[in-house]
């Protein structure tokens, strides 16, 4: 009989050993062996608790949102920020040190291919992209009038993407994130003295 609590911590050790796989092996060659292998699990367990790799691959892409969804809500619940507050901390989350480590960064790489290819990753792509243009309108629109509160939400979003993506795939990523992180603040703090701040009149 199972002991009580495993099942949570087995998932996460599957999770856990799939990020490790995917950074090494890539998606593709990503396997249950090679997943059961690295947690020192059976690969029964897999079917058991994911129905097979492609729902645990599922499990592990949600599991990185809803760090990336920790790790906002640790920065601004409880603490009384100003919108471009916000805002730097919305970029802060998607910089933290388990988003640019080398096996999240090749699961989200290896995530965005083969979501043109899997709907339900697709679905998941697409919430991820909605949540962060919609936390970042909600900020947004404390500054500006809506139509430009939705223009820079998008470029601001973009900025973030494209920063993450450039970092991730440079030689010395982890200088590269931290560039990357002060650039995607600058360029918040940059927008506001533009189009000024509705608040401040």
């Amino acid at each position: 009989m199972p002991k009580v609590g495993m099942q949570p911590l087995r998932k996460q050790q599957l999770i856990n050993a799939t990020l490790e796989s995917v950074a090494q092996y890539g998606l593709q060659k990503t396997t249950i062996v090679t997943i059961s292998k690295i947690a020192g699990l059976s690969s029964g367990i897999i079917s058991h608790y994911f129905g097979g790799k492609q729902g645990l691959i599922e499990a592990t892409v949600k599991y990185l949102l809803e760090q990336l969804k920790i790790a906002l809500l640790e920065r601004v619940t409880d603490h009384t920020l100003s919108a471009p507050e916000r805002l730097k901390m919305i970029v802060e989350a998607n910089f933290t040190q388990l988003q640019r480590s080398i096996p999240a960064t090749k699961t989200w790489l290896s995530f965005w291919a083969q979501s043109m290819h899997e709907p339900g990753l697709a679905r998941l792509q697409n919430i991820n992209s909605k949540r962060l243009y919609s936390n970042l309108l909600f900020s947004y629109r404390q500054i500006f009038d809506e139509d430009l509160a939705q223009i820079t939400s998008k470029q601001t979003a973009a900025m973030i993407d494209g920063f993450w993506l450039r970092s991730a795939l440079n030689p010395n990523p982890e200088e590269a994130f931290k560039q990357a992180q002060q650039l995607c603040k600058n360029f918040i703090d940059d927008l506001i003295k533009q189009h000024g701040d509705k608040t401040c009149h």
